[in-house]
């Protein structure tokens, strides 16, 4: 068996690992960070960039959003079922670690807001410029994976400062004495066993998003059925479940919910084109809330996890597209790429053509809704009133923004089934404002601290996407903060 120490050790090289290990290794500390991928950065390399509060950036856009401001609206949009002084701490630290990642070389493209709200509801669900974007290595329009550029900044900084990775070693178990985390044991890709102690351990495992089971168990959905969340390979909740044999307290464990496509990345350009204020029905051709809401993920998810089998149907028609391919989108994404319209029909067509499931068409209502799977006449109902409505003006059942009541019916009829989704899980682990990991009766556990989505449990039962960025967010700073706090402990020890 392989014999290592470090003053810190780190499990798993995510975004919030690898803020650990730089944080740590900044104030002097030994790091060995131990990742059971060949390659850093975890779901960051899916993302786009972190939540800050007071960056540099917003000030020079001036934007004046404070920490305070933002974590009463936190506190209120949660009802202060979370943890108070986590929440504050997050956020008042958010600022300065955008400026941090900013001197390490990560670029930033600006600061903005994930959606805007409609008039009518502005001043209670609209979104905050919090949202720090990552600049793409080699410039270009933000997307996903410009965050990429992120986690190499990090890394190489890491390295500069004498991290030690240890890739493609996953950790097995938490090495526990008198009631302390001491070290580590794991396994590198040769099968040796290595057994590495230390003065801290950080776990920072990353969820698990990408184990079914956990998912039904601790969550109550059924992976690739009524939820596609994003699954990174590898996590599996190895993190939360050390962290519970070595005597950590159990947090309830709930999923980021959004809305989104199976298998969505290669079918971007229709999933981009149906987030639109057009006709929403449920299974029975009902509407089921506001469309002029949907462009909030997080409402939008977490109202079609409550429908008929969990899925929604969102429908326009030729004279829509149209509109849309004239004058651009009525909700403008900064997710999904600005040509929509220009490659949508070709993707349809391959779709169509490919079977894939999600998508439908018809020449006329009750061809779609058989070939959708949306009751025909529950449909051809809804479509009636709908557009008598628009003719109107106003929609007498949930007032939707008159500028969106468009009619349905002209030409060929595009339906796409919406599925609820997610960015992956959250918490599982109990830890207090310093990332110390707790027990079941709070008290903490020496040298024993968690971070990221394995012990992030401060948005109830919904992500705060008012304040967007904000799971990024809480993976880089509760990874700093961990590492600091660490380094204070391991060094103290000896």
């Amino acid at each position: 068996m392989k014999q290592m120490d470090a003053d810190v050790i780190i499990v798993a090289a995510g975004l919030s690992g690898l803020a650990a290990a730089v944080a740590a290794a900044e104030k002097g500390a030994s790091v060995i960070a131990f990742e059971k991928s060949n390659t850093t950065g975890g779901a960051a390399n899916m993302a786009m960039g972190p939540l800050g509060i007071g960056s540099r950036i917003q000030k020079e856009h001036m934007i004046s959003l404070t920490p305070g401001e933002a974590f009463r609206k936190h506190m209120f949009f949660t009802h202060y079922k979370v943890d108070a002084r986590l929440v504050r701490d997050y956020y008042f630290k958010s600022g300065d670690t955008i400026d941090w990642l900013m001197d390490m070389g990560v670029k930033f493209a600006g600061v903005q807001r994930a959606f805007t709200a409609p008039e009518a509801t502005r001043a209670y669900s609209d979104g905050e410029f919090t949202w720090h974007v990552v600049q793409p290595e080699g410039g270009g329009i933000p997307g996903p994976r410009a965050a990429t550029a992120m986690v190499k900044a990090m890394t190489d900084r890491a390295t500069e400062l004498g991290v030690q990775f240890m890739l493609e070693t996953p950790v097995k178990e938490i090495m526990m004495e008198d009631g302390e985390a001491i070290g580590v044991r794991a396994v590198d890709k040769d099968g040796e066993e290595i057994e590495c102690t230390g003065g801290a351990v950080i776990i920072a495992t990353g969820g698990f998003g990408c184990n079914p089971d956990m998912i039904r168990d601790l969550c109550g959905f059924e992976f690739g059925k009524d939820i596609f969340n994003f699954a990174i390979p590898g996590m599996v909740g190895d993190g939360i479940k050390m962290a519970w044999a070595a005597g950590a307290g159990h947090t309830p464990c709930t999923m980021e919910l959004m809305y989104q496509l199976p298998d969505n990345l290669n079918h971007f350009y229709v999933e981009g084109a149906f987030r639109q204020p057009c006709l929403w029905v449920n299974r029975l051709g009902e509407r089921f809330m506001p469309e002029d809401q949907i462009a909030n993920t997080t409402f939008t998810g977490n109202a079609i996890s409550m429908l008929p089998g969990r899925v929604a149907f969102a429908i326009f028609d030729e004279a829509l597209l149209k509109r849309w391919k004239k004058h651009g989108p009525d909700l403008v994404s900064h997710v999904h790429p600005h040509d929509l319209y220009e490659h949508f029909e070709a993707q349809w067509e391959r779709d169509i053509a490919a079977g894939y499931e999600p998508v439908a068409e018809g020449m006329t209502v009750e061809e779609l809704a058989k070939n959708a799977g949306i009751d025909p006449e529950g449909l051809a109902a809804t479509i009636k009133e709908y557009n008598e409505m628009c003719a109107k003006g106003f929609d007498e059942i949930f007032e939707k923004d008159r500028q969106y009541m468009q009619p349905i019916g002209t030409g060929k009829l595009y339906c796409c089934r919406q599925t609820v989704g997610a960015y992956g899980t959250l918490g599982g682990i109990l830890i207090n404002h310093k990332m110390e990991v707790m027990t079941p009766d709070y008290q903490t556990i020496p040298g024993l601290y968690a971070v990221g989505t394995d012990a992030c449990n401060i948005y109830g039962d919904s992500y705060t996407f008012t304040l967007p960025g904000n799971t990024m967010g809480f993976c880089v700073n509760s990874g700093r903060i961990a590492g600091e706090n660490a380094v204070d402990f391991a060094l103290v020890e000896e």
